[in-house]
């Protein structure tokens, strides 16, 4: 899965979601189910305690060539050198910032992250690994 089967260079023109992390499983990668005290994946069955979730990168982007447009999915510590620090510790950064500031409607936070996200890579080149 993670071998590239070519590269494609091509511009981003639109960010697809404003969600840039997700709480992801130690073993398979896969989306965990969280509430308040655990965590379980429903890929391989793992469980835990919710506070020791990890979270990993997720950017959906629309691209184009020349030629084409495309939807691809960007994961992992691919990311890291873009937003110069790691999905899971921008995710406690968020949470943190959110509780410091007494911020019940989280949209502030996400509007900001998604418009600095937007700026970082609306309209630039780069080359993917397909």
């Amino acid at each position: 899965m993670n071998s590239v089967q070519g590269l494609l260079a091509a511009s981003v023109i639109s960010i697809q979601n404003s969600c840039f992390t997700y709480p992801a499983c130690q073993n398979c990668f896969s989306r965990l189910i969280l509430d308040s005290r655990r965590f379980h994946c429903l890929k391989c069955g793992c469980t835990g305690e919710a506070k020791d979730v990890s979270y990993r990168y997720r950017l959906s982007l629309k691209i184009a060539d020349t030629n084409d447009l495309f939807d691809i999915t960007v994961f992992g510590t691919c990311l890291d050198p873009f937003f110069g620090i790691t999905a899971e510790n921008l995710q406690r950064y968020i949470q943190d910032f959110n509780q410091l500031s007494g911020e019940t409607n989280t949209e502030s936070s996400t509007r900001a992250l998604v418009h600095a996200v937007e700026t970082c890579f609306i309209g630039k080149r780069f080359i993917f690994g397909v």
